[in-house]
């Protein structure tokens, strides 16, 4: 279903979780829930994935994540601090050790200037500690945006898992 090196580091990630009785959760918007797709692709899965949230609205971000409204207005849905809340968000709304979070610009439209198309903004939550990646991908595709932010969010996840 997914690309082969996606399959892999969902794997990995599994794994890796599995080897340490760690769980994970995942917070998602852009990626409409391939994350957590990814992750259950996997045979063995349902012992490491606990829940995952697809948040794609500021008003299920709000509800599921408990990410504040104000936030929200101040800093935009795509921005380092609404991905740091969606992640500890999801840590703190689930029985799990670790979380992931994904929120950008997915294309073909919605980018502006200062939030172009292919802006991702990424957060991690586990016992490696909390962190924040941004990347740029430009505008090569819906799908390229989103597959790649599966990419980055499962090597984040093994981060965290301290793998």
């Amino acid at each position: 279903m997914f690309p082969d090196d996606i399959d892999a580091l969902a794997r990995q990630v599994i794994e890796a979780a599995a080897a340490r009785g760690l769980t994970i959760a995942t917070a998602e918007s852009c990626t409409g829930g391939l994350v957590a797709g990814a992750l259950t692709a996997i045979a063995g899965s349902s012992a490491v994935v606990e829940r995952g949230f697809v948040t794609y609205s500021n008003a299920a971000k709000t509800d599921l994540l408990g990410v504040p409204a104000d936030l929200i207005e101040t800093h935009g849905a795509v921005s380092e601090p609404v991905a740091r809340a969606m992640a500890e968000g999801a840590l703190a709304r689930s029985p799990v050790q670790v979380a992931v979070a994904v929120t950008g610009v997915a294309g073909p439209g919605g980018g502006s200037p200062d939030k172009p198309v292919g802006l991702v903004h990424f957060a991690a939550v586990g016992p490696a500690g909390a962190i924040h990646a941004e990347h740029r991908f430009g505008d090569p595709g819906r799908e390229a945006v989103r597959l790649d932010s599966v990419r980055v969010a499962l090597r984040l996840l093994l981060g965290r898992i301290g793998a």
